[in-house]
């Protein structure tokens, strides 16, 4: 079982890694198609709605909740009885899209001018609405491509469903290209869509013998355990949706630029948190569900504390060089056809979020283990909570502070949110010692002294060109910070470099 847990682990971090560098590669295109003016601020903010909806139809969660359903027929040799399953789920699936797409199409224009994007200009408010329209039937492949790939991960089949995402965002890469503009990657998205995450789990499924029935039944057993594991995820204004949205309508009110710079700067906080928390999460998932179906609740738990406390030595590493060195990083990326001064109000802003990303990170773990007792509701309702707690001091922080108030209060909300998560945890594994208090605590001198010795090197001077002040100031935060955790006795650390080393040998033989 850990071996399957190991190739898992090693399929979804290699594909997410090589996602995020293809994401970099994204980021730097639209930044050198785009600048970080009006035109970016209409690009980025026309996902908002679409995710909006994706999430409302429990998207993020459809694979988490769709597994154990469907590895529970495989499990009972009952795989037509799976397959019904996912039929009649699918089909609901697409019902819904049917009555909430053309809602949302009518919806968006009122969204946009009302609340989205208050503060964009009259024309820029119109081609946002335009641009959303185009992107919101990509949902359909979404959705239910997420349901395809849950049908894989079920049978251990991670490749293609770990492939999708790299064909989704070089799809978008392609037609921004071709189109020079926001309308080219919009359609980029669009495109991108139908071809990876729906496309590539289908050509698996149909390969495993796939049998998608066009059936409707409201009374299945399955349906509804669908249906009510989802309903949190549903009803629940979760702070980890509604961030983006906050961002966006708070920005909107800063000037011509501030969203661009928010979105670049956390797409850029992003991309650790996705190959170091995500990947962490996805791999671990499968098998602390089958420990706690054998009963085996608090070693599952025990996993959980464990691999979430590797992932961290790894999450605070790079927020030490994205800390030290985003300023550097933003302009290497993103090019100089960015407004005057950007480049330093995204490194700066990079760096706030950065002091989250061991929450970003740690809340894609731990919600498994939610999860993998099949309860849905206590992150939701926790998630909802802290955005209600927080949206006064968004607002209060970006009145105050300006753009930069706005990063600082997406790290507090998360941090609040990961802390609650811990507790609530703990309720649910009473006697089982997790080792976070003490862990984080050890960790805090190692992460000041890399931060500070990375920036050190970064307002030095000395060193000519963005890309070479950054890796200098990057590298040597990096390093202090290793090495004042080695010094500090974290014992996590010797065994995130054991686990690298035993990895190098493997691919050395």
């Amino acid at each position: 079982m850990s071996r399957k847990v190991g190739i898992a682990a090693l399929i979804w971090g290699g594909s997410l890694l090589l996602s995020r560098v293809i994401g970099i590669i994204r980021e730097g295109v639209i930044g050198r198609i785009l600048g970080g003016g009006a035109d970016a601020d209409v690009y980025l903010a026309a996902f908002r709605i679409p995710d909006f909806l994706n999430y409302l139809l429990a998207g993020g969660a459809l694979s988490i909740i769709f597994i154990p359903i469907f590895a529970g027929h495989l499990a009972r040799d009952e795989e037509d009885k799976g397959w019904e399953a996912y039929s009649v789920i699918a089909n609901t699936v697409l019902l819904l899209l049917a009555v909430a797409l053309p809602l949302a199409w009518l919806a968006t224009p009122w969204v946009v001018d009302n609340w989205l994007a208050s503060g964009f200009a009259a024309e820029d408010r119109a081609h946002l609405s335009r641009l959303t329209r185009i992107v919101l039937p990509a949902q359909v492949f979404h959705l239910v491509g997420g349901l395809l790939s849950a049908a894989l991960q079920a049978r251990d089949r991670h490749t293609l469903p770990a492939l999708a995402p790299l064909l989704y965002t070089g799809s978008i890469i392609a037609g921004g290209l071709i189109g020079q503009g926001p309308d080219g990657f919009v359609w980029g998205a669009v495109v991108g869509s139908i071809l990876g995450p729906f496309g590539l789990p289908l050509i698996g499924n149909l390969r495993a013998g796939m049998r998608w029935q066009l059936i409707l039944r409201f009374d299945h057993p399955d349906l509804r355990d669908w249906f009510f594991r989802s309903l949190p995820v549903m009803l629940a204004f979760s702070i980890i949706i509604w961030d983006d949205w906050v961002l966006t309508a708070e920005g909107s009110q800063v000037g011509e630029g501030a969203v661009a710079t928010l979105t670049y700067a956390k797409t850029l906080m992003k991309v650790p948190m996705g190959v170091f928390g995500f990947a962490t999460g996805v791999a671990a998932f499968p098998t602390l569900s089958r420990m706690v179906g054998r009963g085996e609740k608090d070693a599952a738990y025990t996993v959980l504390a464990s691999a979430c406390k590797r992932m961290l030595v790894l999450a605070f590493g790079a927020q030490v060089v994205l800390t030290a060195a985003g300023a550097e990083v933003a302009e290497v990326i993103y090019g100089t056809k960015l407004m005057d001064g950007q480049h330093a109000d995204i490194g700066i802003a990079l760096g706030l979020f950065g002091l989250g990303l061991w929450a970003w990170s740690a809340q894609s773990v731990l919600n498994r283990g939610f999860y993998a007792l099949g309860q849905t509701w206590p992150p939701s309702l926790l998630g909802t909570v802290v955005f209600v707690a927080m949206l006064p001091v968004y607002h209060a922080l970006r009145v105050h502070f300006g753009l930069f108030g706005l990063p600082v209060a997406t790290t507090l909300a998360l941090s609040f949110y990961t802390i609650g998560l811990v507790v609530l945890l703990r309720r649910r594994f009473v006697g089982v010692p997790d080792g976070f208090g003490a862990f984080l605590a050890r960790m805090v001198v190692p992460v000041a002294l890399g931060i500070a010795s990375g920036l050190a090197i970064a307002r030095w001077g000395g060193l000519p060109g963005a890309l070479l002040r950054g890796t200098v100031a990057g590298g040597v935060g990096g390093i202090v910070y290793a090495a004042s955790a080695l010094i500090f006795g974290v014992p996590e650390v010797r065994e995130v470099g054991a686990m690298v080393k035993r990895r190098l040998a493997r691919g050395r033989s």
